[in-house]
């Protein structure tokens, strides 16, 4: 979920047509091996839970070979023969209790997917430069240890909800769907994922969405999600769209989002973006300053050009968004990522958890407010109770907090909000905007800098 600066620069325009063809993620441009995976990151694609079968099945074959190095007898050989088919049935019982796959759309809860409880980790990175590391009694008071192993499972649990619901976006969105439709189930697998509808008092807060589900097309760039009252949108074969969710457990939100295309004209667009967001996390480090990730940023992404019918245009990046940190229960933590050069001296610390992000267009790289609402989301030290003239206010107030806390959430989630932020408790999120005619592009993924490595929590095989 991007976070907007206050950076106010000149703008100027450029008109861009819109053209057709077939789908795509990201393409295959110049480039694009660059972006798949990061430089120098071991990826970590864990273990199914069938595993150990094959560990069955290589022990009876040493056992078989055993066997025929002893000679035995022929009454045996026969016990021996009657032992070695038991064994087999035994495998072939145990994978056929194992073979449980996920359904589409997602709806099995992981827990029956993972039945030891333990979820695998993300891509494991070494860091690119050394630094001193700061003994315990240093750091920050009250920095959460990301070696703990709860929180780390619990933090791979999300990051798996996310990978299976977008796995199943990437193989089954098309051309003729309506946003809503596409927002709702996102949203509901994620819910079956966890197991959770979040239907009870304090649920949402135990695990669930992290923000709305952001679907954005062309030069809308960001925090669009469609709501009652608004006229649905149905997804084109010319468009652009940008997919952002979160998953939290007990707070700690996974933040990825991806783009995706039905028309291979775009292709160097999302390689550009996806690209720089890449070279984001490779450079990405404990003590590293965040301009440097910044410059680093905007040189991958200012290397790409994209040809739309016959136009060639320069991919610039959002100048006033940026990437963020992650907080308990808040989206948007204090410390920002812009992906443009600046003079933000800001070292990111070893326990630092970052949704680093990325936008790229082919408008003016200067974003605007838009029409609607996109969510909103209580102050980050929200009043225990409030007093207002209006008792359904005060009961909407007593229900929010129950529900979502400091999330950020949508009027799909919950109506009737008007009155709360029109008395500044609540604060609501405009769509973000480029200009009309302009495509855009993001992804993003969320890491952890870990004492002796830094984990991308949310990668997966697709990005």
């Amino acid at each position: 979920m991007g976070s907007k600066t206050l950076e106010n620069e000149e703008r100027r325009e450029h008109e861009v047509p819109s053209s057709s063809g077939s789908r795509s993620a990201g393409g295959e441009p110049r480039g694009s091996h660059l972006s798949r995976d990061g430089d120098g990151c071991m990826g970590s694609q864990g273990a199914d839970e069938g595993d150990d079968d094959d560990d069955d099945d290589l022990d009876e074959s040493h056992a078989a070979a055993a066997v025929s190095l002893t000679c035995p007898t022929s009454g045996e050989a026969s016990n021996e023969t009657k032992k070695k088919k038991k064994k087999r049935k035994r495998s072939k019982k145990r994978k056929a209790q194992t073979a449980l796959k996920q359904s589409s759309p997602p709806r099995i809860p992981l827990h029956r997917l993972f039945s030891s409880g333990e979820y695998r980790p993300g891509e494991l990175c070494d860091y690119q430069t050394t630094s001193a590391v700061k003994a315990p009694e240093l750091r920050h008071h009250g920095q959460r240890a990301l070696e703990d192993p709860t929180f780390l499972n619990n933090y791979r649990k999300a990051a798996e909800v996310q990978r299976q619901t977008r796995k199943w976006v990437q193989e089954s969105v098309k051309p003729g769907q309506t946003l809503t439709e596409i927002a709702v189930g996102i949203e509901d697998s994620v819910r079956a994922l966890l197991d959770n509808a979040g239907l009870e008092p304090g649920q949402g807060l135990q695990s669930g969405l992290g923000f709305p589900t952001g679907l954005s097309l062309n030069h809308c760039v960001a925090h669009y999600t469609p709501n009652p009252g608004q006229k649905d949108v149905v997804l084109q074969h010319q468009d652009v769209i940008k997919v952002d969710f979160g998953v939290h457990v007990n707070g700690w939100i996974v933040d990825s989002a991806f783009t995706m295309s039905f028309d291979p004209t775009y292709d160097d667009l999302l390689a550009a973006v996806k690209d720089a967001t890449n070279t984001g996390i490779k450079n990405a480090g404990i003590d590293v300053r965040i301009s440097d990730v910044g410059a680093a940023m905007q040189e991958a992404m200012e290397s790409y050009e994209v040809d739309i019918r016959g136009k060639t245009y320069p991919v610039k990046p959002g100048r006033n968004l940026c990437g963020h940190d992650i907080k308990h229960y808040r989206i948007h933590g204090d410390k920002t990522i812009p992906f443009v050069k600046n003079s933000n001296q800001t070292k990111m610390e070893e326990g630092d958890i970052f949704a680093v992000e990325t936008f790229g267009s082919t408008g003016r790289g200067f974003i605007r407010d838009g029409a609607g609402i996109y969510g909103y989301g209580l102050s980050h030290s929200p009043r225990e109770r409030v007093s207002l003239p209006r008792s359904s206010a005060n009961t909407l107030y007593k229900t929010i907090k129950e529900n979502f806390g400091t999330l950020v959430f949508c009027r799909r989630y919950l109506n009737h909000i008007n009155y709360l932020v029109s008395n500044g408790i609540l604060d609501d999120y405009a769509p973000l905007m480029d200009v009309p005619g302009s495509y855009s592009a993001q992804f993003e993924h969320t890491i952890l800098l870990r004492e002796s490595t830094k984990e991308v929590i949310s990668r997966g095989d697709d990005y």
